[in-house]
């Protein structure tokens, strides 16, 4: 089968999973899609049927390039400074303590695991660790949304969960894109290589660079067609760039969408255009990380397990502490943070990244982790982010009845 045949039935299969499967299954069954689409790419791919063969993934690069560019611009759309400066901080430094403790937790585990597995230095260890550390922060926040619309109820807990899914996926490209400026290979010639810290400016510089640009030409342009092919243009550049250099494009694209909704008249267009084309490109990129899965030769169960155990116990965890320190356990209960335990596509575009790099070590079982964390959690994730949200509102009307009783009382 030709490369541009698959292309096209992948991308309408994206299409169609996006309008009609994905809402459908939303509405009736409260299922996050998601999973079905990474087991058909694994299913497509060269590991079972060779439908999407080696040579035909390694011709959509540059797709590729683009879809990950494309999940760092929608993270960063979030970021408009009108909206968050509304926020008290209490909500700020429990999402920030939640996703740190979280890094920290699955990192430290996952270098331990590969030390004593693999006999690997902890220098090198290190490495697959905070890439997973990464992957386990991210948390999608399709789940809430579907939640919040099906009971039509916004109340403080979906607030702070969808303050925390854009807490968490700041700290997971930070986390991830730091982890490959350090890790940096050294450039060949006689030129002294850049130090992390000039790669790290450089990565920064891509984003800045990119989103002024399309400011520049098309910052308050208001016709859709006009802002999405300009917008795939500024991300392509971008992650191009950053993929070209062996820097995570997700950083440069995340600065990209937070300069453009912070700068351009035209914020609610580009939001339209960023959610009418992430839910299908988000399906295309499932399916290609589905059939770029490889199996990894080293013993991939045991760290995985231990991957899904510590993120689940840390999401939960710093979830309960964030909310005490800060006095929000009687609004957002002991458990909120399960409603944090879906992955999303930030997860599969941070695993995909790093396998995409060179030499990288413990490749495959990164991607795999972060494929299986996935497919496991996402199937789930809108039931237990239900259980949060409707005990939280529970728990709201029966205050909300005891304050009246007592005026009434009182009066």
């Amino acid at each position: 089968m030709s490369s541009a045949l698959v292309l096209i039935l992948v991308v309408v299969g994206g299409y169609l999973a996006a309008h009609v499967a994905s809402d459908w299954l939303g509405r009736r069954f409260l299922v996050v899609s998601g999973a079905e689409y990474l087991l058909l790419g694994v299913l497509l791919g060269p590991q079972v049927s060779s439908v999407i063969g080696a040579d035909v993934f390694g011709g959509f690069a540059p797709f590729l390039t683009l879809a990950l560019g494309w999940v760092g611009v929608v993270v960063g759309a979030q970021f408009s400074l009108q909206e968050l400066v509304r926020l008290p901080a209490a909500p700020y430094r429990i999402a920030f303590l939640e996703a740190f403790l979280t890094l920290a937790a699955v990192s430290g585990a996952m270098t331990l695991v590969f030390t004593w597995m693999f006999r690997m230095e902890p220098a090198t260890a290190v490495v697959p660790a905070v890439a997973l550390g990464a992957v386990a922060t991210a948390s999608a926040p399709t789940g809430i949304g579907l939640v919040a619309r099906r009971l039509g109820w916004r109340g403080p807990v979906v607030k702070q969960l969808q303050l925390t899914t854009a807490i968490d996926a700041l700290m997971a490209i930070v986390a991830f894109s730091l982890l490959l400026t350090v890790n940096h290979a050294p450039p060949t010639g006689t030129v002294r290589p850049p130090t992390p810290t000039e790669w790290a400016v450089i990565s920064v510089g891509i984003g800045c660079v990119g989103g002024t640009l399309f400011h520049l030409f098309l910052g308050n342009e208001r016709k859709i067609d006009r802002l999405a092919i300009g917008l795939a243009g500024a991300t392509m550049l971008a992650s191009g760039g950053a993929a070209y250099l062996r820097l995570s494009p997700l950083l440069p694209t995340m600065l990209i969408g937070a300069i453009l909704v912070n700068t351009s008249g035209s914020r609610e267009e580009i939001r339209r255009v960023l959610a009418m084309v992430e839910r299908p490109l988000y399906f295309v990129l499932l399916i290609f990380a589905g059939a770029a899965w490889v199996p990894s030769t080293r013993a991939w169960l045991l760290p995985v397990l231990v991957f899904l155990v510590v993120r689940t116990g840390a999401k939960v965890g710093g979830g309960y502490l964030g909310a005490r320190f800060n006095d929000a356990l009687p609004t957002l209960g002991w458990g909120w943070g399960r409603a944090l335990l879906g992955q999303g596509g930030l997860a599969v575009a941070i695993g995909l990244n790093y396998l995409l790099q060179e030499e990288v070590p413990l490749a495959n079982l990164v991607f795999t982790a972060a494929l299986v964390s996935v497919i496991v959690m996402d199937v789930a994730s809108a039931r237990l982010a239900e259980s949060v949200v409707g005990s939280a509102r529970r728990r709201r009307a029966e205050l909300y009845v005891a304050a009246q009783s007592g005026r009434t009382e009182e009066a």
